[in-house]
């Protein structure tokens, strides 16, 4: 199981992140331009030295993480009305998130292969990144008996 960012601009959501990949055993792919200077402090923060056990890709752009990475791209987004717990995830899929401010683009959007959403209450908008990385990912790992022990 893979996670992409696209576009991401919160260092601090990058590094939980990062964690929780080298936590669950997910690599972490970063596509460009990032909202933060990559070697920001508040990245390491706030993956401590988790940073070291996840294997991190960084991609100049969506095209050139396309080109290198191939499987199954499964976008998380609010414009979707598929729930992640309707969805049968495959154990090489590919979690893509959009940046914090503005998803994908259309064209983006166009490319992948699944649109999820995270259910919830319809007065609030969107959860935190991290969090909503943290919640399909947990599920995805699940329903393919990949958690670690």
């Amino acid at each position: 199981m893979r996670i992409a960012l696209f576009e991401p601009e919160i260092a601090g959501n990058v590094g939980a992140i990062l964690r929780l990949g080298a936590c669950l055993g997910a690599s972490v792919h970063l596509i460009e331009p990032l909202g933060f200077v990559w070697d920001d402090r508040r990245v390491r923060r706030a993956a401590m030295d988790y940073i070291d056990h996840v294997s991190v890709t960084r991609h100049a752009g969506f095209d050139a993480f396309r080109e290198t990475v191939a499987g199954r791209l499964v976008l998380l987004t609010t414009k979707s009305t598929q729930s992640v717990y309707d969805f049968r995830f495959a154990p090489d899929d590919i979690l893509l998130f959009g940046k914090e401010s503005a998803g994908v683009s259309a064209s983006v959007s166009a490319t992948c292969d699944a649109h999820l959403r995270i259910p919830m209450r319809a007065p609030v908008r969107s959860m935190n990144l991290a969090s909503s990385a943290a919640l399909v990912l947990g599920e995805a790992l699940r329903q393919t008996g990949s958690l670690p022990a």
